[in-house]
């Protein structure tokens, strides 16, 4: 039978308030840039949005940007953080049964769209993570927003 001493923490040095900030910044880089994009090519993404079947593509397409440059800028800042890292998980959560239904595809772009939607759940797994913990000390938010 194990000690209890098995099951005890490990002592580290690491800061958690770092990490957290590390993980704020990582979690939503992709975000403004594809924001960016979506605003520079915008008759582009109401075009994908409606050959997608997406619901109302031209509002989804606002709601796109504004989502993806207004939610990661303020997870980074550490302002509102829980809810809007729960409004990326939301966000992500749609986009995915969107533009990456893979059991749609066959072959080769199924792969990849397996591939994108897959890698959609790791971010939401994170950013659920992010919106449950909180920013961290590094945030402008006070509190345990």
């Amino acid at each position: 039978m194990p000690s209890d001493t098995a099951m005890r923490p490990v002592a580290t040095s690491a800061n958690p308030d770092l990490v957290l900030l590390f993980a704020r910044v990582a979690l939503v880089a992709i975000f403004p840039i594809s924001g960016i994009f979506k605003l520079i090519q915008w008759p582009g993404i109401v075009t994908t949005l409606t050959q997608q079947g997406a619901p109302l593509p031209l509002l989804g397409g606002m709601i796109a940007i504004a989502a993806e440059l207004a939610l990661p800028t303020l997870v980074v800042l550490g302002l509102w953080t829980r809810w809007a890292a729960l409004g990326l998980v939301l966000y992500t959560l749609g986009t995915s049964l969107i533009a990456h239904r893979f059991w749609e595809f066959t072959g080769p772009a199924q792969f990849g769209q397996m591939m994108s939607f897959f890698k959609n759940l790791a971010m939401m797994a994170g950013l659920g993570l992010i919106a449950l913990l909180g920013p961290g000390r590094y945030a402008i938010g006070t509190g345990r927003q």
